[in-house]
């Protein structure tokens, strides 16, 4: 890949992480939500040593039925099912975030497409980009509720890190307004392609390379058997020291994106992380998942307590991740 920079120093970082790396074990904390108001301090202390340390976390007794997932995931690969024309009628509109797209997110890390196709579900944005009900029966009714019910948990989780800022509790839930027209939260559906007939070096590739999330907070759904994840805290960028994350029933994993860590002023980490190839022994087939990136309002204005950086509004700010992380695509204002 040819030396290139870009405008925000955590893409200038991922040029730098490209290789294979070593697999390290370390501890991922795993945070029980149950009994949520009478526990919030409690709750918000682990969720802070999580977030200050690896940035990667992963909830129980979430408040998520398994039920509605399961439901989620199935409705996800029908509509990955449809062909490829069908598909193409629901296209990724350049800047917005919405809409079916394949192969088309090029990582800096690796300079190469990830191995997967994508529809993004950013609600203000959805004009004519739903399958019909002959299509996927009962798709838009249920991937809506599937966002609001991503929305009410990722909700709960920035109300702990605002009392830990110093922030109102419901600073980061006001400006993530769903009933805002600036709305920007997505929730993604992931379809990782099947690894066919493989050479040796096939193995070595990623289907999705090493990045770092460009949102608050994402919210992490993966199917039992299916697994790949892998994180990279910040300490850990220069060995390369990888960490599997496997899909757990009835588990929520977590992470801090980069426009969180700007509005704690770096204490809050994004954590580089990537999915690979399934090794020879393991299944080869599809991985499915589904990640809910909270996002603030695109009239958000992002600056930490500490006023580090210079304020920025969550609308620049994603579209220049946004125009970094898709071949060819440029930013619409």
């Amino acid at each position: 890949m040819s030396a290139q920079s870009y405008a925000l120093n955590e893409l200038n970082k991922e040029t730098t992480i490209g290789g294979l790396g070593e697999e390290s074990d370390r501890k991922i904390l795993q945070i029980d939500l149950a009994d949520f108001e009478n526990r919030k301090a409690e709750i918000a202390e682990a969720l802070w040593e999580a977030s200050t340390t690896v940035g990667f976390f992963q909830l129980v007794n979430h408040g998520i039925p398994q039920a509605q997932i399961d439901e989620a995931f199935e409705l996800e690969e029908k509509f990955f099912a449809l062909s490829a024309e069908e598909k193409s009628a629901f296209p990724l509109r350049p800047g917005t975030n919405a809409g079916w797209e394949y192969k088309a997110q090029v990582r800096p890390s690796t300079g190469t497409a990830d191995q997967k196709e994508s529809y993004q579900i950013t609600l203000p944005r959805m004009s004519d980009l739903w399958p019909s009900e002959d299509q996927v029966p009962g798709f838009k009714a249920k991937m809506m509720a599937f966002e609001r019910a991503n929305w009410e948990l990722g909700m709960k989780v920035l109300s702990c890190f605002a009392l830990k800022l110093g922030f109102e509790e419901g600073f980061f839930t006001t400006l993530h307004d769903p009933a805002s027209a600036e709305y920007q939260s997505t929730l993604r559906l992931l379809h990782y392609l099947a690894l066919v007939n493989p050479k040796p070096e096939d193995y070595t590739y990623w289907r999705a390379g090493a990045h770092t999330d460009y949102d608050c907070l994402t919210l992490l759904h993966q199917r039992p058997g299916q697994g790949g994840l892998q994180v990279c805290p910040g300490q850990e960028y220069e060995s390369q020291a990888w960490t599997s994350i496997p899909p757990l029933p009835g588990v929520v994993t977590c992470n801090i994106g980069d426009m969180l860590m700007r509005w704690s002023d770096d204490k809050l980490k994004s954590t580089l992380h990537r999915v690979r190839m399934p090794k020879p022994d393991e299944s080869h087939g599809p991985r499915y998942s589904m990640a809910f990136f909270c996002q603030a309002n695109k009239d958000a204005m992002i600056q930490g307590p500490e006023k580090k950086y210079e304020p920025m509004t969550a609308h620049d700010y994603l579209q220049m991740r946004i125009a970094a992380n898709f071949g060819g695509t440029k930013a619409v204002r």
